[in-house]
């Protein structure tokens, strides 16, 4: 019987971290002798690529390559770390076009999800490439991200605090969504 794999989402406003502990727990993982693989960010590859930031239209394609890449990891290792997820297209997609279309599939697909970080706003911003829209956003985002996953009723982990602090913390949390998922033998509700 094959082993399924576990899925740990990062959400979070720009800036706030997802990449670097992302990174930072995968390494560890790994260190412990697990199979465990990241999954970046496509925006920025999108943004990269194209010198721009993305149009309108053109959100569902990053919702949808970002989450077709989750899926393709977690056939391939047993623990995946998505550096964000369709979830955040689709609020950024709200908050700056004001188009909610995204919503219903970013919502199922969080649904597969085990575990869900929520980086915290403690981090200074940083400028990143062209995708960073400013300090300004990142409150509308996090505010819009706690009500989304509070109307899906998404149970969810904020990491805070320094970079190793986070590390810790969201280990923590996987560590033990993968003993509850252990014990019970199934999957657990996202956590």
């Amino acid at each position: 019987m094959a082993v399924r794999s576990h899925v740990v989402v990062l959400l979070g406003a720009e800036s706030t971290g997802k990449t670097c502990l992302a990174q930072d727990v995968c390494a560890a993982l790994v260190a412990e002798g697990r199979d465990a693989a990241v999954v970046p960010e496509y925006l920025r590859e999108f943004c990269d690529a194209q010198g721009r930031t993305p149009l309108p239209g053109e959100q569902a394609g990053i919702a949808d390559v970002q989450a077709t890449r989750i899926a393709a990891a977690a056939e391939r290792h047993a623990i995946v770390i998505a550096d964000t997820s369709a979830l955040m297209t689709a609020v950024y997609s709200d908050l700056f076009f004001g188009d909610t279309s995204l919503y219903p599939s970013a919502l199922d697909l969080h649904q597969d999800s085990d575990a869900t970080l929520l980086t915290g706003l403690d981090l200074p911003w940083q400028a990143d490439g062209i995708q960073r829209s400013g300090p300004q956003s990142r409150l509308a985002v996090d505010a819009r991200l706690r009500d989304v996953l509070g109307r899906l009723k998404t149970p969810y982990s904020v990491v805070h605090g320094t970079r190793h602090e986070r590390v810790v913390s969201a280990l923590a949390v996987i560590r033990r969504v993968l003993e509850d998922l252990q014990t019970r033998g199934s999957r657990s509700p996202a956590l």
